[in-house]
Protein backbone atom coordinates (compact mmCIF):
# COMPACT_ATOMS: atom_id res chain seq x y z
CA UNK A 1 0.00 0.00 0.00
CA UNK A 2 2.78 2.43 0.93
CA UNK A 3 4.68 1.50 -2.23
CA UNK A 4 1.65 2.25 -4.42
CA UNK A 5 1.16 5.59 -2.63
CA UNK A 6 4.76 6.60 -3.28
CA UNK A 7 4.43 5.60 -6.94
CA UNK A 8 1.23 7.65 -7.20
CA UNK A 9 2.93 10.76 -5.77
CA UNK A 10 5.94 10.32 -8.07
CA UNK A 11 3.83 9.87 -11.19
CA UNK A 12 1.45 12.70 -10.28
CA UNK A 13 4.38 15.11 -9.88
CA UNK A 14 5.98 13.85 -13.09
CA UNK A 15 2.70 14.38 -14.97
CA UNK A 16 2.33 17.96 -13.70
CA UNK A 17 5.84 18.92 -14.78
CA UNK A 18 5.48 17.18 -18.13
CA UNK A 19 2.15 18.90 -18.84
CA UNK A 20 3.68 22.28 -18.09
CA UNK A 21 6.67 21.66 -20.37
CA UNK A 22 4.34 20.51 -23.15
CA UNK A 23 3.33 24.19 -23.44
CA UNK A 24 6.70 24.71 -25.13
CA UNK A 25 7.05 23.78 -28.83
CA UNK A 26 8.47 20.45 -29.92
CA UNK A 27 12.03 20.77 -31.21
CA UNK A 28 14.12 18.59 -33.52
CA UNK A 29 15.78 16.73 -30.66
CA UNK A 30 16.42 13.06 -29.95
CA UNK A 31 16.29 11.79 -26.37
CA UNK A 32 17.84 8.48 -25.34
CA UNK A 33 16.49 7.24 -22.00
CA UNK A 34 19.39 4.94 -21.27
CA UNK A 35 19.62 2.00 -18.90
CA UNK A 36 21.94 0.04 -21.26
CA UNK A 37 24.59 1.59 -23.47
CA UNK A 38 25.39 -0.47 -26.54
CA UNK A 39 22.28 -0.04 -28.71
CA UNK A 40 22.01 3.67 -27.98
CA UNK A 41 25.68 4.45 -28.57
CA UNK A 42 25.71 2.48 -31.82
CA UNK A 43 22.82 4.51 -33.21
CA UNK A 44 24.25 7.80 -31.94
CA UNK A 45 27.63 7.10 -33.57
CA UNK A 46 25.91 6.18 -36.82
CA UNK A 47 23.90 9.42 -36.75
CA UNK A 48 27.14 11.34 -36.50
CA UNK A 49 28.84 9.25 -39.17
CA UNK A 50 25.96 9.84 -41.59
CA UNK A 51 25.89 13.53 -40.59
CA UNK A 52 22.32 13.14 -39.29
CA UNK A 53 23.30 15.47 -36.48
CA UNK A 54 20.63 17.09 -34.38
CA UNK A 55 20.32 18.04 -30.73
CA UNK A 56 20.75 14.83 -28.71
CA UNK A 57 20.14 14.24 -25.02
CA UNK A 58 21.10 11.17 -23.00
CA UNK A 59 18.99 10.72 -19.87
CA UNK A 60 21.01 8.19 -17.95
CA UNK A 61 22.02 6.73 -14.62
CA UNK A 62 24.99 7.60 -12.44
CA UNK A 63 27.27 4.72 -13.42
CA UNK A 64 27.07 5.70 -17.11
CA UNK A 65 27.83 9.40 -16.70
CA UNK A 66 31.62 9.12 -16.94
CA UNK A 67 31.48 6.91 -20.01
CA UNK A 68 29.00 9.17 -21.80
CA UNK A 69 30.94 12.37 -21.07
CA UNK A 70 33.16 11.65 -24.06
CA UNK A 71 30.15 12.29 -26.32
CA UNK A 72 29.24 15.66 -24.84
CA UNK A 73 29.59 18.52 -27.32
CA UNK A 74 27.65 21.50 -28.66
CA UNK A 75 24.89 19.17 -29.93
CA UNK A 76 24.86 16.57 -27.16
CA UNK A 77 23.91 16.80 -23.48
CA UNK A 78 24.35 14.16 -20.79
CA UNK A 79 21.79 14.41 -17.97
CA UNK A 80 21.63 12.39 -14.76
CA UNK A 81 18.00 11.30 -14.73
CA UNK A 82 17.62 10.67 -11.03
CA UNK A 83 15.36 12.11 -8.31
CA UNK A 84 18.41 12.64 -6.12
CA UNK A 85 19.51 15.30 -8.62
CA UNK A 86 16.29 17.37 -8.81
CA UNK A 87 17.53 20.04 -11.21
CA UNK A 88 18.89 17.48 -13.67
CA UNK A 89 15.75 15.37 -13.32
CA UNK A 90 13.41 18.28 -14.07
CA UNK A 91 15.62 19.29 -16.99
CA UNK A 92 15.25 15.73 -18.31
CA UNK A 93 11.45 15.96 -18.11
CA UNK A 94 11.61 19.18 -20.12
CA UNK A 95 13.50 17.42 -22.91
CA UNK A 96 11.07 14.48 -22.84
CA UNK A 97 8.20 16.90 -23.35
CA UNK A 98 9.82 18.92 -26.13
CA UNK A 99 11.72 16.38 -28.28
CA UNK A 100 10.65 14.91 -31.60
CA UNK A 101 12.02 11.39 -31.02
CA UNK A 102 12.28 9.47 -27.74
CA UNK A 103 14.17 6.16 -27.51
CA UNK A 104 13.71 3.97 -24.44
CA UNK A 105 15.50 0.67 -23.82
CA UNK A 106 13.56 -0.74 -20.88
CA UNK A 107 10.38 -0.42 -18.82
CA UNK A 108 10.10 3.15 -17.49
CA UNK A 109 7.15 3.77 -15.19
CA UNK A 110 6.93 7.50 -15.93
CA UNK A 111 5.58 6.65 -19.39
CA UNK A 112 2.28 5.64 -17.75
CA UNK A 113 1.74 9.19 -16.50
CA UNK A 114 2.35 11.20 -19.67
CA UNK A 115 1.03 11.61 -23.19
CA UNK A 116 3.34 12.74 -25.97
CA UNK A 117 2.28 15.30 -28.55
CA UNK A 118 0.93 14.06 -31.86
CA UNK A 119 4.15 14.66 -33.81
CA UNK A 120 6.40 12.84 -31.31
CA UNK A 121 7.53 9.24 -31.76
CA UNK A 122 8.54 7.00 -28.85
CA UNK A 123 10.68 4.02 -29.92
CA UNK A 124 11.30 0.99 -27.73
CA UNK A 125 14.81 -0.31 -28.34
CA UNK A 126 14.86 -3.29 -25.97
CA UNK A 127 18.22 -4.11 -24.40
CA UNK A 128 18.35 -7.72 -25.71
CA UNK A 129 17.62 -9.22 -29.11
CA UNK A 130 16.17 -12.43 -27.73
CA UNK A 131 14.47 -13.71 -24.59
CA UNK A 132 14.44 -16.94 -22.62
CA UNK A 133 12.64 -15.83 -19.47
CA UNK A 134 9.21 -14.20 -19.45
CA UNK A 135 8.67 -10.50 -18.81
CA UNK A 136 6.01 -7.83 -19.25
CA UNK A 137 2.37 -8.89 -19.06
CA UNK A 138 3.30 -12.59 -18.85
CA UNK A 139 5.80 -12.26 -15.99
CA UNK A 140 4.73 -14.86 -13.38
CA UNK A 141 5.37 -12.25 -10.69
CA UNK A 142 2.31 -10.37 -11.91
CA UNK A 143 0.14 -12.82 -9.95
CA UNK A 144 0.99 -10.91 -6.79
CA UNK A 145 0.54 -7.43 -8.28
CA UNK A 146 -2.47 -5.18 -7.90
CA UNK A 147 -4.87 -4.31 -10.69
CA UNK A 148 -3.60 -0.73 -10.45
CA UNK A 149 -0.06 -1.90 -11.12
CA UNK A 150 -1.14 -4.01 -14.10
CA UNK A 151 -3.05 -1.10 -15.61
CA UNK A 152 0.04 1.04 -15.16
CA UNK A 153 2.16 -1.52 -17.00
CA UNK A 154 -0.19 -1.53 -19.98
CA UNK A 155 -0.16 2.28 -20.10
CA UNK A 156 3.62 2.17 -20.35
CA UNK A 157 3.55 -0.39 -23.15
CA UNK A 158 0.92 1.60 -25.06
CA UNK A 159 3.42 4.47 -25.28
CA UNK A 160 5.72 2.39 -27.49
CA UNK A 161 4.77 3.81 -30.89
CA UNK A 162 7.43 1.66 -32.53
CA UNK A 163 9.42 -1.36 -31.32
CA UNK A 164 12.64 -2.45 -32.97
CA UNK A 165 13.08 -6.19 -33.46
CA UNK A 166 15.71 -8.53 -34.85
CA UNK A 167 13.42 -11.44 -35.67
CA UNK A 168 9.81 -12.51 -36.15
CA UNK A 169 10.23 -14.73 -33.09
CA UNK A 170 11.08 -11.76 -30.89
CA UNK A 171 8.21 -9.81 -32.40
CA UNK A 172 5.78 -12.50 -31.24
CA UNK A 173 7.27 -12.34 -27.74
CA UNK A 174 6.90 -8.56 -27.61
CA UNK A 175 3.29 -8.79 -28.78
CA UNK A 176 2.50 -11.04 -25.83
CA UNK A 177 4.69 -9.18 -23.34
CA UNK A 178 3.39 -5.72 -24.24
CA UNK A 179 -0.11 -6.49 -25.49
CA UNK A 180 0.51 -4.77 -28.84
CA UNK A 181 -0.17 -5.62 -32.49
CA UNK A 182 2.00 -6.05 -35.60
CA UNK A 183 1.69 -2.42 -36.68
CA UNK A 184 4.14 -1.27 -33.99
CA UNK A 185 7.24 -3.11 -35.18
CA UNK A 186 10.32 -2.09 -37.15
CA UNK A 187 12.23 -5.09 -38.53
CA UNK A 188 15.64 -3.46 -38.74
CA UNK A 189 17.67 -5.80 -36.57
CA UNK A 190 19.37 -4.86 -33.30
CA UNK A 191 22.22 -2.29 -33.31
CA UNK A 192 24.25 -4.07 -30.65
CA UNK A 193 24.73 -6.99 -33.05
CA UNK A 194 26.35 -4.88 -35.80
CA UNK A 195 29.86 -5.40 -34.48
CA UNK A 196 29.46 -9.18 -34.69
CA UNK A 197 29.42 -8.85 -38.48
CA UNK A 198 32.46 -6.55 -38.60
CA UNK A 199 35.39 -8.98 -38.63
CA UNK A 200 38.02 -6.26 -38.88
CA UNK A 201 36.71 -4.47 -35.81
CA UNK A 202 36.44 -7.76 -33.91
CA UNK A 203 40.12 -8.43 -34.56
CA UNK A 204 40.98 -4.94 -33.29
CA UNK A 205 39.00 -5.54 -30.11
CA UNK A 206 40.69 -8.90 -29.58
CA UNK A 207 44.14 -7.42 -30.06
CA UNK A 208 43.46 -4.66 -27.52
CA UNK A 209 42.24 -7.19 -24.99
CA UNK A 210 45.26 -9.45 -25.51
CA UNK A 211 47.60 -6.47 -25.18
CA UNK A 212 45.95 -5.51 -21.90
CA UNK A 213 45.81 -9.08 -20.59
CA UNK A 214 48.71 -10.97 -22.24
CA UNK A 215 48.10 -14.07 -20.09
CA UNK A 216 44.98 -14.75 -22.20
CA UNK A 217 46.99 -15.12 -25.40
CA UNK A 218 47.26 -18.65 -26.71
CA UNK A 219 44.72 -20.05 -24.26
CA UNK A 220 41.39 -21.76 -24.92
CA UNK A 221 38.97 -19.47 -23.14
CA UNK A 222 35.87 -20.53 -21.22
CA UNK A 223 33.55 -17.71 -20.20
CA UNK A 224 31.09 -18.26 -17.36
CA UNK A 225 28.40 -15.56 -17.45
CA UNK A 226 25.39 -16.48 -15.29
CA UNK A 227 22.14 -14.55 -15.06
CA UNK A 228 21.71 -12.25 -12.09
CA UNK A 229 19.35 -13.54 -9.42
CA UNK A 230 17.75 -11.28 -6.80
CA UNK A 231 19.22 -13.24 -3.92
CA UNK A 232 22.75 -12.80 -5.34
CA UNK A 233 22.83 -9.18 -4.23
CA UNK A 234 23.11 -10.11 -0.55
CA UNK A 235 24.36 -13.68 -0.64
CA UNK A 236 26.15 -14.59 -3.84
CA UNK A 237 27.39 -18.13 -4.27
CA UNK A 238 29.33 -19.35 -7.30
CA UNK A 239 27.84 -22.71 -8.19
CA UNK A 240 30.97 -24.05 -9.88
CA UNK A 241 33.64 -26.35 -8.46
CA UNK A 242 36.63 -24.22 -9.41
CA UNK A 243 39.17 -26.63 -7.99
CA UNK A 244 37.80 -29.56 -9.99
CA UNK A 245 37.76 -27.47 -13.18
CA UNK A 246 41.34 -26.37 -12.54
CA UNK A 247 42.51 -29.95 -12.03
CA UNK A 248 40.79 -31.28 -15.14
CA UNK A 249 41.10 -28.39 -17.61
CA UNK A 250 44.14 -26.23 -16.82
CA UNK A 251 46.59 -28.81 -18.20
CA UNK A 252 44.56 -28.94 -21.42
CA UNK A 253 45.28 -25.29 -22.19
CA UNK A 254 41.99 -23.82 -20.90
CA UNK A 255 41.41 -20.84 -18.65
CA UNK A 256 38.11 -19.74 -17.11
CA UNK A 257 36.90 -16.13 -17.10
CA UNK A 258 34.07 -15.12 -14.75
CA UNK A 259 31.68 -12.38 -15.83
CA UNK A 260 29.24 -11.71 -13.01
CA UNK A 261 26.50 -9.08 -12.94
CA UNK A 262 27.79 -5.63 -11.84
CA UNK A 263 25.16 -5.52 -9.08
CA UNK A 264 27.06 -8.28 -7.24
CA UNK A 265 29.35 -6.17 -5.09
CA UNK A 266 31.05 -8.87 -3.02
CA UNK A 267 32.61 -10.59 -6.02
CA UNK A 268 33.93 -14.12 -5.78
CA UNK A 269 36.81 -15.61 -3.84
CA UNK A 270 39.15 -17.60 -6.10
CA UNK A 271 41.18 -20.30 -4.30
CA UNK A 272 44.96 -19.78 -4.46
CA UNK A 273 45.50 -23.07 -6.26
CA UNK A 274 43.11 -21.91 -9.01
CA UNK A 275 44.60 -18.46 -9.58
CA UNK A 276 46.46 -19.58 -12.73
CA UNK A 277 43.22 -20.90 -14.25
CA UNK A 278 40.34 -18.70 -13.00
CA UNK A 279 40.16 -14.92 -13.53
CA UNK A 280 37.38 -12.57 -12.45
CA UNK A 281 36.57 -10.26 -15.36
CA UNK A 282 33.30 -8.97 -13.90
CA UNK A 283 34.52 -5.36 -13.94
CA UNK A 284 35.05 -5.40 -17.72
CA UNK A 285 32.19 -3.16 -18.86
CA UNK A 286 31.91 -4.40 -22.45
CA UNK A 287 30.90 -8.06 -22.41
CA UNK A 288 31.15 -8.25 -26.21
CA UNK A 289 34.93 -7.87 -26.02
CA UNK A 290 35.04 -11.02 -23.90
CA UNK A 291 32.71 -12.88 -26.26
CA UNK A 292 35.09 -12.25 -29.16
CA UNK A 293 37.93 -14.12 -27.45
CA UNK A 294 35.72 -16.83 -25.92
CA UNK A 295 35.93 -20.37 -27.26
CA UNK A 296 33.07 -21.83 -25.17
CA UNK A 297 30.34 -19.85 -23.38
CA UNK A 298 28.84 -21.26 -20.17
CA UNK A 299 25.61 -19.58 -19.10
CA UNK A 300 22.03 -20.28 -18.00
CA UNK A 301 19.11 -17.92 -18.73
CA UNK A 302 21.12 -14.97 -20.05
CA UNK A 303 20.48 -13.17 -23.33
CA UNK A 304 24.17 -13.49 -24.29
CA UNK A 305 23.62 -16.61 -26.46
CA UNK A 306 21.55 -14.58 -28.92
CA UNK A 307 24.60 -12.47 -29.81
CA UNK A 308 27.22 -15.16 -29.21
CA UNK A 309 25.50 -17.47 -31.70
CA UNK A 310 26.48 -15.07 -34.49
CA UNK A 311 30.08 -16.19 -33.90
CA UNK A 312 28.95 -19.82 -34.36
CA UNK A 313 30.84 -21.11 -31.33
CA UNK A 314 29.84 -23.75 -28.74
CA UNK A 315 27.73 -23.05 -25.67
CA UNK A 316 26.98 -24.99 -22.49
CA UNK A 317 23.86 -24.26 -20.47
CA UNK A 318 24.15 -24.70 -16.73
CA UNK A 319 20.76 -23.91 -15.09
CA UNK A 320 21.65 -25.32 -11.67
CA UNK A 321 18.43 -23.95 -10.13
CA UNK A 322 16.19 -24.85 -13.06
CA UNK A 323 12.97 -25.81 -11.23
CA UNK A 324 13.02 -22.83 -8.86
CA UNK A 325 13.84 -20.38 -11.64
CA UNK A 326 11.18 -21.79 -13.95
CA UNK A 327 8.51 -21.42 -11.25
CA UNK A 328 9.64 -17.91 -10.35
CA UNK A 329 10.31 -16.43 -13.80
CA UNK A 330 8.88 -18.77 -16.42
CA UNK A 331 10.17 -19.39 -19.97
CA UNK A 332 8.76 -18.37 -23.34
CA UNK A 333 9.36 -21.84 -24.70
CA UNK A 334 10.56 -25.25 -23.55
CA UNK A 335 14.02 -24.41 -22.22
CA UNK A 336 15.73 -27.60 -23.36
CA UNK A 337 14.39 -27.16 -26.90
CA UNK A 338 15.13 -23.45 -27.05
CA UNK A 339 18.79 -23.24 -26.03
CA UNK A 340 21.40 -24.08 -28.72
CA UNK A 341 23.61 -26.32 -26.63
CA UNK A 342 23.70 -29.13 -24.10
CA UNK A 343 22.01 -28.58 -20.72
CA UNK A 344 23.86 -29.87 -17.65
CA UNK A 345 23.42 -29.59 -13.88
CA UNK A 346 26.90 -30.23 -12.49
CA UNK A 347 30.50 -29.06 -12.85
CA UNK A 348 31.53 -32.62 -13.69
CA UNK A 349 29.15 -32.64 -16.68
CA UNK A 350 30.54 -29.31 -17.88
CA UNK A 351 34.06 -30.74 -17.78
CA UNK A 352 32.96 -33.87 -19.63
CA UNK A 353 31.40 -31.85 -22.44
CA UNK A 354 34.52 -29.71 -22.82
CA UNK A 355 37.02 -32.57 -22.79
CA UNK A 356 34.95 -34.71 -25.17
CA UNK A 357 33.92 -31.71 -27.34
CA UNK A 358 30.29 -32.77 -27.49
CA UNK A 359 28.79 -29.83 -29.35
CA UNK A 360 26.35 -29.44 -32.24
CA UNK A 361 27.36 -26.27 -34.11
CA UNK A 362 24.53 -26.90 -36.57
CA UNK A 363 22.07 -26.17 -33.79
CA UNK A 364 23.94 -22.96 -32.96
CA UNK A 365 23.67 -21.84 -36.60
CA UNK A 366 19.93 -22.55 -36.65
CA UNK A 367 19.53 -20.53 -33.44
CA UNK A 368 21.55 -17.69 -35.00
CA UNK A 369 19.30 -17.53 -38.07
CA UNK A 370 16.10 -17.73 -36.07
CA UNK A 371 16.89 -14.95 -33.59
CA UNK A 372 19.06 -12.68 -35.76
CA UNK A 373 16.79 -12.83 -38.79
CA UNK A 374 16.98 -9.08 -39.55
CA UNK A 375 20.36 -8.35 -37.98
CA UNK A 376 22.99 -8.24 -40.71
CA UNK A 377 25.48 -5.61 -39.56
CA UNK A 378 23.50 -2.60 -40.81
CA UNK A 379 20.90 -2.16 -38.06
CA UNK A 380 22.37 1.07 -36.65
CA UNK A 381 22.42 2.57 -40.14
CA UNK A 382 18.76 1.70 -40.77
CA UNK A 383 17.55 3.06 -37.45
CA UNK A 384 19.61 6.25 -37.73
CA UNK A 385 18.06 6.78 -41.15
CA UNK A 386 14.58 6.18 -39.73
CA UNK A 387 15.16 8.71 -36.92
CA UNK A 388 16.43 11.21 -39.48
CA UNK A 389 13.22 10.78 -41.46
CA UNK A 390 11.15 11.47 -38.32
CA UNK A 391 13.14 14.58 -37.53
CA UNK A 392 12.63 15.84 -41.07
CA UNK A 393 8.98 14.71 -41.29
CA UNK A 394 9.70 12.38 -44.20
CA UNK A 395 8.11 9.01 -44.85
CA UNK A 396 10.51 6.23 -45.85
Amino acid sequence: MIRELLIFVYLFTFRLLFQFFKLFPVQNKVVYVTSFLENNINIYNEQKRQDYTCRTIFLTRKDFINHLKQYKDDHTDIILFNLRSPYQFIKGIFHLATSRVILVDNYFGFLSAIKFKQDVTCIQLWHANGAIKKFGLLDPGNNTRTLTAMNRFQKVYNQFHKIIVGSDKMQEIFKKAFGLDDSRFIKSGIPRTDIFYNHELIEEKKEKLYNKFPHLQGKKILLYAPTYRNEDLENFELNLDLELMTTELATRGYILLLKLHPAIKQGVEIPNNCSHFVYDFSKISNTNDLLFITDILITDYSSLPFEFSILEKPMIFYPYDFDDYKNERGFWDDYHQLVPGPVVLSTAKIISLITESKFNIGKVKEFKQEWNQYSNGNSSKEIARYIHSLINNKNL
